[in-house]
C-alpha cells in the first residue's frame, strides 16, 4: 500500500480541464519528484492532494485513508505541510511569528527549533525581523521552516528551488535531504539538475496526465525522454 497515492486524477479549475488522468505511488520515506514543463499540471497537482482544488473524478489516499473529498484543514490536521510557490509568508509578521503560527499544537515551534536552525542558521539570526526584510533565499528558507513546525510526516513542496542563487540552491538541497530523514517529499522541481540531486523516485505530468514515472538514476541516463518531456537542453 503507498504512502500516498493518486489514482485516475481529474480537476477541474472553472471550467478548464487541467488533470486528465493523473496517477502517482509515493512510498513512505522517500523524496519523490513532479516533473515537466510550465503548465502542465504540477502545482494543480499539489492543491488538488490538499483540497485546495477538488478532483472531480479519480481518488486521493493517504497512509490508506480516502482523502479526496476532504476539506483542506482536514487534510492537513492529517499531516500534510504545504510549501507553495511563491513562498506566501507573512511580510509583516516576524520570522518567529510566521513560525509560531505554523503551530498546530502549542509548543511545536519550540520543541522543533533547534531541528529547523540546524537547517536553518541565517532564520535564527533574523528571527526577530519582519519578512519583508529578508531575501529571496531566506523568505524560501522560512516557507519550508514553517512547514516544518507541526508534526507533518509528508511535505508537498513547490519550487523549492526557484529564484535562489547557486550558493542557497546548495543549502536547500542538503537542507531537504536531511529534511527526508524524517518526513515524506513530494516536491515540484522546474530545475532538472536539483531535482536529479534530490529525489529517488520521478513522475512526469504532460498536458494534465502522468506520462511516464520510475527511478531517478534511470531518467538522469534518458536523453530521449528528457527532451520530449523536459526540454532541459
Amino acid at each position: 500500500m503507498s504512502f500516498l497515492r493518486l489514482n485516475g486524477i481529474h480537476t477541474f479549475i472553472e471550467q478548464f480541464h487541467i488533470l486528465q488522468g493523473v496517477t502517482i505511488d509515493v512510498p513512505e520515506g522517500s523524496i519523490v519528484a513532479l516533473l515537466g514543463r510550465n503548465g502542465a499540471g504540477k502545482t494543480t497537482t499539489l492543491k488538488t492532494i490538499l483540497g485546495l482544488h477538488p478532483a472531480r473524478d479519480g481518488s486521493v489516499t493517504y497512509e490508506g485513508a480516502d482523502i479526496t473529498h476532504r476539506r483542506s484543514f482536514d487534510i492537513a490536521a492529517m499531516g500534510i505541510g504545504y510549501v507553495p510557490e511563491h513562498r506566501a509568508i507573512f511580510a509583516d509578521l516576524s520570522v518567529a511569528e510566521n513560525l509560531r503560527i505554523a503551530e498546530r499544537r502549542k509548543g511545536d515551534f519550540a520543541a522543533k527549533a533547534d531541528f529547523i536552525f540546524g537547517l536553518f542558521p541565517d532564520l535564527e539570526r533574523l528571527i526577530d525581523l519582519p519578512g519583508t526584510n529578508l531575501s529571496g533565499g531566506q523568505q524560501q528558507m522560512l516557507a519550508v521552516a514553517r512547514a516544518m513546525v507541526p508534526d507533518n510526516r509528508l511535505l508537498l513542496i513547490d519550487e523549492p528551488s526557484e529564484g535562489l542563487a547557486p550558493v542557497l540552491i546548495e543549502q536547500m538541497i542538503e537542507a531537504i535531504r536531511e529534511l527526508s530523514s524524517h518526513t515524506t517529499v513530494l516536491l515540484v522541481e522546474q530545475n532538472f539538475i536539483v531535482a536529479s540531486h534530490l529525489a529517488s523516485q520521478y513522475v512526469i505530468i504532460e498536458e494534465g496526465q502522468s506520462v511516464k514515472c520510475g527511478a531517478m538514476a534511470d531518467l538522469v541516463d534518458d536523453r530521449d525522454t528528457i527532451d520530449r518531456y523536459l526540454g532541459t537542453g
